[in-house]
C-alpha cells in the first residue's frame, strides 16, 4: 500500500516539461516542413528548367561539329562529314533534336523538350533556332572552318 500514499513522491513530468518538449517537437516539424517545400520547389525548379540542357546541348553539339565539314542544310536538317562519315542533325518527328547518320539510320537524342525547329545555312555558318515546349528560345550559330 505504499505506492497509493499521496504524500509520497513519485518521478514524473510536469506540465511545463510537458509543453516544452510539445513546443519543441513543433518547432522540429515546422522547420522540416519549411525546408521539405524548399527542396521540392527547388528540384521543380531544375526539372522544369531548360537551361542546363541548353548549356549541355550546345557543348555538346560545338563538340560534334568541330573538325567536321559542313555538305549542306535541307530539309530541316544539318548533313556534315566528319572522319570520313556522313552525319545528320535535326528535330525528329517528336520533341527531340537528335544526331543520325547521313541517310537517317541509328540516333542519338540530344535534347528533349522541343516545340519546333529551324536550321539555316548563310557561307559558312549555320544557324539552328529551337524553341521549346515552355516558350523557351534559343539561338545555336556555329561557323565552319573554310577549306583553302
Amino acid at each position: 500500500m505504499d505506492s497509493l500514499d499521496p504524500k509520497k513522491r513519485l518521478p514524473a513530468f510536469t506540465l511545463l516539461e510537458c509543453l516544452m518538449a510539445l513546443l519543441v517537437i513543433s518547432g522540429s516539424v515546422l522547420v522540416y516542413n519549411g525546408l521539405s517545400r524548399s527542396l521540392v520547389g527547388n528540384v521543380h525548379y531544375l526539372s522544369d528548367s531548360r537551361q542546363n540542357n541548353w548549356l549541355l546541348f550546345s557543348q555538346q553539339l560545338s563538340a560534334e561539329l568541330a573538325g567536321s565539314q559542313l555538305d549542306k542544310v535541307e530539309d530541316g536538317k544539318l548533313y556534315v562529314t566528319k572522319a570520313g562519315q556522313a552525319l545528320a542533325f535535326g528535330q525528329s518527328r517528336s520533341d527531340d533534336f537528335r544526331k543520325t547518320s547521313a541517310d537517317g539510320r541509328g540516333y542519338q537524342p540530344m535534347l528533349y523538350g522541343l516545340k519546333s525547329s529551324a536550321i539555316s545555312q548563310e557561307k559558312g555558318k549555320v544557324r539552328i533556332q529551337l524553341q521549346f515546349d515552355n516558350g523557351l528560345e534559343r539561338t545555336f550559330i556555329y561557323a565552319f572552318d573554310q577549306k583553302s
